[in-house]
């Protein structure tokens, strides 16, 4: 509050301070503000300035602004810039007075010490031009002082008229010494009502969170009872790999959203083989589904998922995308000899890119028949089917001629897709076929028996699964 009255108190002096400028010399009295903000600059942040126009014959409005608080001046604030002009005006008069009384006076003792001094020839009888001589002086003497009287009295009538004029302004100086009184008192009265409703305020804030402090101490000091121990499905499962953490140990069907862009479809989940969290992206079983079939419906998936089915190339490009993935393929023969094949990277391409296989990494008993030689090789190949042929084989069709869809090279030493065969069977090896099999050197002939598979899986599982 201290600060406050100072700061009021250095602006009305520098108000008082410094010489203004008519409104009529300064547009819209931008050049005095500047002089008055510059004045009171140094080192109080009081900012004045004009809330409106300025006229020559109206008083001035002013505002004052104590941050926060902004006050309107009276417009008897004009007058100061007046009485200060006017204070000049008669500095100046009486000076130029004060100097014509002194050369007045001094002409004066000059005439007075020449009639002294021409005194004494006026005693002779002599006449002619010395007599006329002292009428001559005497006139001049005569002249000169009637001369004095008259500005002795013009000067009497400034000096009257120089009093009235200092009355008038101590009385104009004695309202403004009042009315800054009163915006002092008004300031210190403003400043109290702003701080005691700033502190009222903190006061109830400060009291609201002390309530809810005591609040959640009181109501947390015991442990909470658990209102439902099961666990909840925080995120959708992208695969089956996400019901095995979540303790589902049962083998069946479940949804699955690898892309919530793409929604949520339903797979079989093989959870007890292997450490489980298997999803199966093809079956072979009795050879009740033809796998004879288009590219659309390639696309999208056919069959019965618990039975044989292919899950669809759009479903298995989402599941390999949102996971690295590892392929599974499981054999067995009507011998029952059974073997598989592991590889350690799986993934199928979207429609775009023709579903284009990437597999490398094998393991396993079956052999590696993907990576059968450079001339039968299935990495990088492109999906074929009957009705759409993108396979590396110049002269035809390899879907077409083997009666399935497939990532055919030029043409196969791999198919898992082609025809079911209850038994061994003769002439185009159409059938399930893996080029690696164990008695594969058998079939070098082609009148001989193609080797036919009883059962086919192709499951997939997260790389860094661990059950």
């Amino acid at each position: 509050m201290r600060l406050a009255l100072l700061c009021v108190c250095a602006t009305a002096t520098s108000l008082l301070a410094v010489p203004w400028s008519s409104a009529a010399d300064l547009p819209d009295g931008a050049q005095g503000w500047d002089k008055v903000q510059d004045k009171a600059a140094g080192g109080c942040p009081v900012k004045m300035k004009p809330s409106g126009q300025c006229d020559e014959e109206d008083g001035c409005p002013y505002q004052v602004t104590l941050p926060p608080l902004t006050i309107q001046l009276p417009k008897q604030f004009r007058m100061l810039e007046k009485t200060v002009k006017e204070l000049q005006g008669l500095k100046e008069t009486v000076n130029r007075l004060r100097r014509d009384c002194l050369e007045c006076r001094h002409q004066a003792d000059q005439s007075l010490q020449k009639d002294s001094e021409e005194a004494p020839g006026t005693v002779g009888t002599g006449i002619g031009p010395e007599g006329t001589g002292d009428e001559e002086r005497g006139g001049e003497t005569s002249r000169d002082t009637g001369t004095i009287k008259g500005d002795v009295g013009a000067n009497s009538n400034s000096v009257s008229e120089m009093k009235a004029k200092m009355s008038k302004m101590s009385n104009s100086l004695r309202n403004a010494r009042t009315q800054i009184t009163d915006l002092q008192g008004r300031v210190e009265k403003m400043s109290l009502l702003n701080l005691k409703n700033v502190e009222a305020i903190v006061d109830s804030k400060v009291e609201n969170i002390s309530g809810m402090v005591n609040k959640l101490s009181t109501t947390c000091s015991t442990q909470c009872a658990l209102t439902n121990p099961n666990p909840q499905f925080i995120m959708a499962p992208k695969d089956c790999s996400d019901y095995n953490m979540l303790q589902q140990k049962k083998s069946g069907l479940y949804r699955v959203t690898p892309d919530p862009k793409n929604g949520t479809f339903e797979v079989y989940c093989d959870m007890e083989s292997y450490g489980g969290g298997w999803t199966l992206v093809q079956q072979r079983l009795n050879g009740s589904i033809s796998f004879n079939r288009t590219w659309a419906e390639y696309k999208s998936g056919f069959g019965n998922l618990q039975g044989e089915f292919w899950l669809g190339n759009d479903r298995i490009h989402l599941l390999t995308k949102a996971k690295d993935m590892v392929l599974r393929i499981e054999l067995e023969d009507f011998e029952g000899v059974r073997e598989y094949a592991k590889f350690d990277q799986f993934y199928v391409s979207n429609e775009f890119l023709r579903y284009r296989l990437s597999v490398s990494g094998y393991s396993g008993t079956a052999g590696n028949a993907l990576h059968f030689n450079k001339n039968f090789n299935h990495d990088q190949k492109f999906f074929t089917t009957p009705d759409r042929d993108n396979d590396m084989y110049p002269s035809g069709n390899c879907g077409a001629y083997y009666s399935s869809g497939w990532w055919f090279d030029a043409c196969m030493s791999a198919n898992l897709n082609g025809k079911y065969y209850h038994k061994r069977y003769k002439g185009v090896r159409n059938g399930i076929f893996w080029g690696t099999w164990h008695n594969m050197t058998v079939e070098a002939y082609p009148t001989n028996y193609r080797q036919a598979f009883k059962t086919v899986k192709m499951m997939i599982r997260p790389k860094n699964y661990a059950p």
